[in-house]
């Protein structure tokens, strides 16, 4: 039996797909990525793997499903993910999928999809997470060099623009153990860099007194991980102990994406976020004097309820200061079920788009500038892919796109020197 996936959303959805796509090999199906467009595919499982972050995610999806309903009239058509976990009603009701379960039931796909099979009746399991972390583990990446290992699960923080508490319950974190048991499967499967992630990473080890060092001095371990990266960092997370831990591990990537979404403190105030823009410097601060070659990523959204113009001024400048290498820009969308979603001074989406221009032009002017700076260093580049006989491309330690002239394997790391950059991407010769 062939299945296909169709991945929205973050790298925790992707990883929980790789997962999915692992349990369904165990039980004789061949797995692929979907892609609409596709021809029939016939009697096959076809599973769609959902983010609610916005309620223009929630409209996509609705459209995804119906446009695969028609390209796929024979499949089973699976519904999971965050959306029917925080809307379960409204995602039982999309009568497209024939199988729809909760963040919390991604482990029993298998067993839902044979249920559905064998009996033709439509299944909805939608039920409460569990105070552990769901068992899920993967094999490989999708034929990527750089795999994604959710070590955390859960949200305590309630932002006031977020529903991710509610589609993933309360934070959980996974045991150092099956960290290194998943890593050591990896290492096997040619892996050589991992990128850890959660859906509040820094929370890690809160419900059981450890903390993110421990997931990566667990990741370290490893033999065979030559890189160990981290996802989404909060700044308030970031403490000196923390700081201290992460510098004496020698395999931990100097790229940190630190979470912002605004350098205005009126605007923090009203998101709910837990630090105020001096307390975002503060902790770029401490992992610069740590990590003297640290390069920072970010997210930054712009027109929030009630955002000036002056405060989003303010929030373009303290940005700029930062020096972010790369950053995610975008405008705020609201999302029924948070506290944003009502509140007043909603602004205009003309104003939004003019602002996330800028607020993007601005943050792509200071990553040309990090480019020309790395001009002449000597960088550490992990081959990903070969573009041809003579060319490939890979990244640095800070996440630096970079063209490699020669010849270089696909998993390959080599030591280069910058020769010059194109204003998106380095280039070296090996």
């Amino acid at each position: 039996m062939n299945s296909y996936i169709y991945t929205l959303g973050c790298k925790v959805n992707q990883y929980e797909s790789q997962a999915m796509a692992a349990l369904l090999r165990r039980h004789g199906y061949c797995t692929a990525t979907y892609h609409t467009g596709m021809e029939n595919v016939g009697e096959a499982v076809v599973i769609v793997n959902s983010c609610t972050v916005t309620g223009e995610s929630d409209r996509k999806l609705r459209q995804l499903l119906r446009r695969i309903r028609r390209e796929q009239p024979q499949a089973v058509l699976v519904l999971t993910g965050c959306m029917p976990q925080a809307f379960p009603e409204a995602a039982a009701a999309l009568n497209e999928a024939d199988v729809v379960l909760g963040n919390a039931r991604r482990h029993d796909v298998v067993e839902a999809i044979e249920r559905f099979r064998s009996s033709g009746e439509r299944v909805v399991c939608i039920t409460a997470h569990d105070r552990v972390i769901e068992p899920l583990c993967i094999e490989d990446f999708d034929e990527r060099t750089r795999a994604f290992v959710k070590v955390e699960d859960g949200c305590d923080r309630f932002c006031s623009y977020c529903i991710i508490p509610y589609a993933r319950g309360r934070v959980r974190s996974r045991d150092p153990q099956a960290i290194v048991d998943e890593l050591n499967t990896l290492v096997k499967a040619g892996y050589r860099e991992v990128v850890l992630v959660g859906i509040n990473l820094t929370s890690y080890g809160k419900d059981t007194e450890l903390s993110l060092s421990d997931a990566v001095e667990a990741a370290a371990s490893v033999e065979g991980i030559e890189r160990v990266r981290l996802g989404s960092l909060e700044p308030d997370h970031i403490t000196d102990e923390l700081v201290a831990r992460l510098g004496a591990v020698d395999k931990l990537c100097a790229q940190f994406h630190v979470a912002l979404q605004s350098g205005c403190d009126a605007t923090l105030r009203r998101m709910n976020r837990h630090y105020d823009t001096a307390a975002f410097e503060a902790a770029c601060d401490r992992l610069r004097a740590v990590f003297p070659e640290a390069v920072f990523t970010t997210d930054i959204m712009v027109g929030f309820p009630g955002e000036t113009e002056e405060e989003f001024r303010q929030s373009l400048a303290f940005a700029t200061k930062i020096r972010f290498a790369k950053a995610h820009v975008f405008p705020y969308s609201r999302r029924r079920g948070t506290r944003a979603a009502t509140a007043p001074d909603q602004v205009d989406n003309a104003v939004k788009t003019d602002r996330a221009h800028r607020m993007g032009e601005a943050c792509e002017a200071v990553r040309r500038e990090i480019l020309n700076e790395t001009v002449g260093t000597v960088q550490e580049v992990l081959c990903e892919t070969r573009v041809s006989d003579g060319e490939a491309v890979g990244y640095t330690r800070g996440y630096l796109p970079c063209c490699l002239q020669g010849t270089v394997a696909a998993g390959e790391t080599v030591t280069v020197t910058i020769t010059h950059t194109d204003g998106e991407r380095l280039f070296a010769a090996v």
